[in-house]
């Protein structure tokens, strides 16, 4: 029935604002806002995917990533993210090199979070 429909999913933000501020200026995603006094926007992603971005001020941070960006390069992605003045988390189950990326059998991986707590990272394919 939904096989052949197409999806999207989404997540909540604190602070429509700050959250447009950092995945537009910091990211370099286009969001479309859709209706500005209800914080609904669209984040379109590569590839032709969108992900709903909505506002809600009592929302918690889940504890899973919710975006994953492939890149060619994970070095050159975490130093450009870096520069745009983003930090990388280190998890203790984790051997995360000088720059917190780990290193390791899969996909190279460095996690990050926007303003409202929400987990993000950049991973390159093995």
């Amino acid at each position: 029935m939904l096989g052949e429909r197409k999806a999207n999913s989404g997540f909540a933000v604190k602070d429509m604002d700050a959250a447009r501020e950092f995945y537009e200026g910091t990211l370099g995603l286009r969001v479309e806002v859709f209706d500005e006094q209800h914080g609904v926007t669209m984040l379109h992603l590569a590839g032709g995917y969108d992900v709903l971005m909505y506002l809600s001020a009592e929302m918690t941070p889940p504890s899973y990533t919710i975006l994953n960006f492939e890149v060619d390069d994970i070095d050159a992605a975490v130093e450009g993210l870096t520069e745009r003045g983003v930090s990388f988390e280190r998890y203790e189950d984790f051997d995360h090199d000088e720059k917190g990326i780990v290193h390791g059998p899969g996909p190279q991986i460095a996690w990050f979070k926007d303003p409202s707590g929400n987990t993000l990272s950049v991973l390159q394919q093995p």
